[in-house]
C-alpha cells in the first residue's frame, strides 16, 4: 500500500484499527516499562495514545492520515481525555515537525513494517532527534514468522531490526509477540522490540 492510500483506508475500518489498545502495550504499561512523555508514531485513530494518556502520561499522537487524526480527536473528546494531542504529521519528517529531545518514550504499532529500507533510516533519524538520551522506543511489527499467504505489509526479521538500529542504539530485547488485527483470530506473528537511544 502506498503511503497516500492510508487516508482512504480510514473511510471505513482498516484491518489494523481494532477499536482498543493493543494487548502488548497494555502489558508494557502494567509492568511500568514506559516512562514519562510518549510519542505514538503512526497513531491511527488513537487507541494506544488514549490508553497511555488515561494512565497519566502526556502523549502526542501523529499520523499522516487526516481522517485517522480526526477520529482520534473525537475519541479523546468523547472520553474526556485531555493530556493527549493528535496532529497530522509525517513520521518520516519528525526533525522538521517536532521538538528535539522532547519525549521520554516512543511507541510504534504497525508503522515500521510499512517502510522501505531508505524510509527506515529516515524514521530512525527522526526517533533519535525527538527522544531524550536514554529514551526508549517500543516497536510492534509483523515478523517474518507470519505466513505470507494473506498478503499484508512487509514482514520484518530480527536481523533487519538489529541492522537498522546498529548505530547509536541499544536493543534491549526482541520478543515474539502478537499484533491484533480484524483479520486474525488470535493476532498475527509479531516482534515486540525495546530499543534505547544511547547518549553518544
Amino acid at each position: 500500500m502506498e503511503r497516500g492510500d492510508f487516508d482512504e483506508s480510514y473511510k471505513g475500518t482498516p484491518p489494523w484499527d481494532i477499536g482498543r489498545p493493543q494487548r502488548e502495550f497494555i502489558n508494557l504499561e502494567t509492568l511500568g516499562k514506559l516512562k514519562g512523555s510518549i510519542l505514538d508514531a503512526g497513531c491511527g485513530t488513537g487507541e494506544n495514545s488514549i490508553f497511555f494518556a488515561a494512565r497519566g502520561h502526556a502523549v502526542a499522537g501523529i499520523d499522516l492520515s487526516p481522517r485517522a487524526i480526526q477520529k482520534a480527536r473525537e475519541k479523546a473528546k468523547e472520553r474526556k481525555i485531555e493530556n493527549v494531542i493528535f496532529q497530522v504529521k509525517d513520521a518520516l519528517r519528525m526533525p522538521e515537525a517536532l521538538e528535539k529531545d522532547n519525549f521520554d518514550s516512543a511507541i510504534d504499532c504497525g508503522l515500521f513494517h510499512t517502510f522501505s529500507d531508505i524510509q527506515r533510516r529516515e524514521f530512525v533519524k527522526g526517533l533519535r532527534f525527538i527522544l531524550q538520551p536514554g529514551g526508549k522506543y517500543f516497536m510492534l511489527c509483523f515478523s517474518d514468522l507470519e505466513p505470507p499467504s494473506w498478503g499484508g505489509p512487509r514482514r520484518v526479521s530480527k536481523k533487519e531490526i538489529h541492522e537498522t538500529f546498529a548505530d547509536g542504539w541499544e536493543i534491549n530485547y526482541i520478543h515474539e509477540a502478537r499484533i491484533e488485527t480484524n483479520i486474525h483470530q488470535n493476532g498475527g506473528n509479531a516482534w515486540l522490540s525495546s530499543i534505547t537511544k544511547l547518549s553518544t
